[in-house]
């Protein structure tokens, strides 16, 4: 069995090829999917080549971890039925590839405890679910606080926003230096900078993947404030040490999300409470994968690059 894949053979080096599949065991489903999103964080690292050593990672890569599809097989031990549509979070399950990440494809052979029923009716939306549960799993949890400064008004610095605003938290100030990302606020401000005098922030995310600005978020808290690094960070972070003794701060650094935050975030999506569609700025068939990359790598107006599965065999 073989299906078609996003195959990074090397850095900048991308194309949809055949690959091999794995034989699934009593416990696997196979999922024909339907939408995959882009990740402008990750998989931006593997296409570039800059990603630091990470256990399971090499080239040839099929990349991607948001993905939506149905399930068109499953073995009698899976307790998914045919016909169950699903968020798959990636799969490792490629003859001659690494599956690191492996959400990229037509079809996909994973256990069936790693997918997520999800109501069909979601569409393309679907794939959004895990940076949606990444931003939940930020902010919820024991001795958690809401941001009351997000920096970044790109897809994650949104959804931080936005389940802010879901959760009963006041508005928070989003920063945004780039004027092509500084609309689509709802609830919340989106300014520059420059534009903001406040000193007194207790709860301030990153969501800009950017360490060199720790010193300038320093100097934006309050005595006893937190940073909360929610990006993911190439290059090792440092900070001026004086600074940071005064204001007694505070660092953490927020993984990726869990079960529970999952589940979660599908409870809001379904109940209203969080919309992801709109989020979706730029949808390209899986069979011009190429252009679909650099698009959503370069281009500042892209916020969310959905791959369209349909027109692959």
């Amino acid at each position: 069995m073989d299906t078609h894949a996003v195959i990074l053979t090397a850095p900048g080096q991308l194309a949809l090829e055949c690959v091999g599949l794995s034989v699934p065991k009593p416990s696997d489903i196979i999922v024909e999917i339907t939408h995959s999103g882009i990740s402008t964080g990750t998989e931006k690292l593997f296409y570039s080549g800059q990603m630091p050593p990470f256990p399971g990672m090499g080239y040839p890569l099929v990349p991607g971890y948001e993905a939506a599809g149905v399930v068109v097989e499953a073995g009698r031990e899976a307790g998914v039925a045919v016909g169950t549509h699903v968020f798959v979070p990636g799969a490792s399950c490629y003859e001659g590839a690494h599956g690191l990440f492996g959400a990229a494809a037509k079809r996909i052979v994973t256990d069936a405890a790693r997918v997520t029923p999800i109501d069909a009716g979601h569409g393309a939306g679907g794939a959004l679910l895990a940076l949606a549960a990444t931003a939940h799993h930020a902010i919820h949890g024991p001795g958690k606080t809401l941001p009351d400064l997000i920096i970044g008004h790109g897809v994650l610095g949104r959804l931080l926003a936005r389940l802010t605003v879901a959760g009963g938290g006041p508005a928070p100030t989003v920063w945004e230096i780039d004027p092509i990302r500084a609309h689509g606020a709802q609830g919340y401000e989106v300014i520059t900078p420059e534009a903001d005098e406040r000193r007194d922030y207790a709860s301030i995310y990153d969501a800009s993947g950017r360490g060199d600005l720790l010193n300038d978020m320093i100097g934006r808290l309050t005595k006893g404030g937190e940073i909360v690094l929610a990006g993911f960070y190439t290059d090792p972070l440092s900070f001026a040490f004086p600074p940071a003794f005064m204001k007694e701060a505070r660092l953490r650094i927020s993984a990726e999300w869990t079960a529970e935050d999952m589940h979660a975030t599908r409870a809001l999506v379904e109940a209203g409470t969080l919309r992801l569609d709109d989020l979706i700025t730029h949808t390209h068939s899986a069979t011009d994968a190429a252009q679909a990359y650099e698009t959503a790598f370069n281009d500042a107006a892209c916020l969310k690059m959905i791959l369209d599965w349909s027109a692959v065999a």
